[in-house]
């Protein structure tokens, strides 16, 4: 099955891949490995501090949407074809939390567990979960990846 093909299996249509916010590129294609940006969720997505604007719950769905514009990025990235993906290297989540907030990897899962679904056992990575002081624009969390293709 291809990955276009899982990703209609559980209903998931991507989105638009979103441009640069400023002076850097979305992704970064060298040798076999493919870097993509620090992503944020989309406006609508709730801002603040995780623990205490935001729920725990909420910060889950934005990582999860952020998964689904990392997954967009990549496949502009690889000329429509994630199926070039041979594995999930490492996921960095950044979680704007309130100080006494420690569910961060609870909330960075949103981006891991729809990896994992969406490319199978290609989509297990390393990962870091880290909690941050405040984010830009006080988004709830930022999330950046890297992937080795094909």
């Amino acid at each position: 099955m291809t990955t276009d093909q899982r990703l209609n299996d559980l209903g998931i249509e991507l989105p638009e891949p979103i441009s640069p916010a400023a002076n850097y590129v979305r992704y970064q294609l060298t040798g076999n490995l493919l870097f993509i940006s620090g992503t944020g969720p989309t406006a609508a997505a709730p801002k603040g501090k995780v623990g205490t604007d935001v729920s725990p719950e909420d910060a889950y769905q934005a990582a999860r949407e952020v998964g689904l514009q990392i997954l967009a990025t990549a496949k502009q990235a690889l000329d429509g074809d994630l199926d070039r993906i041979t594995r999930a290297v490492k996921v960095l989540g950044m979680v704007n939390s309130a100080p006494e907030f420690g569910g961060h990897p609870q909330v960075i899962n949103g981006c891991s567990d729809l990896l994992v679904e969406v490319l199978g056992e290609r989509g297990r990575h390393t990962r870091s979960a880290i909690g941050f002081v405040s984010l830009p624009n006080q988004i709830c969390v930022e999330i950046e990846a890297t992937f080795e293709v094909a």
